[in-house]
């Protein structure tokens, strides 16, 4: 068991991350954690899919993948999201969501996220 096993589970060659998002933020980030989800903020309003978009290239960006390599699954009009990230091995995620979660946590806060949102 690893220490960011909790924040995903595994849905045949992709993996599913709960995400908690707060649309109309000042800035688009990831924050860390929230319970068992990966908290998000993102500059665009919840209209017309619109923050939904921002969330998936946001966490694109993040990961490294492909813009298609990250599907909503579920929560199109909630905070509550679930998010399958697809064109990574476990072992790659995990790295990626540890460094994540410590650059959110780091003395300089969240990286922020600047792109016409």
């Amino acid at each position: 068991m690893s220490d960011v096993d909790d924040l995903y589970t595994v849905d045949g060659d992709g993996f599913v991350l709960a995400v908690h998002v707060e649309p109309r933020a000042g800035r688009s980030a990831i924050l860390g954690r929230q319970g068992r989800a990966l908290r998000v903020r993102v500059a665009a309003p919840p209209v017309d899919e619109r923050a939904n978009r921002a969330v998936l290239d946001l966490l694109a960006d993040e990961f490294g993948v492909a813009p298609g390599g990250v599907q909503l699954v579920a929560g199109p009009r909630s905070g509550q999201k679930r998010v399958r990230v697809s064109g990574l091995e476990r072992d790659e995620l995990e790295v990626r969501l540890r460094r994540t979660l410590r650059d959110a946590d780091g003395a300089g806060g969240p990286r922020a996220r600047h792109r016409g949102e």
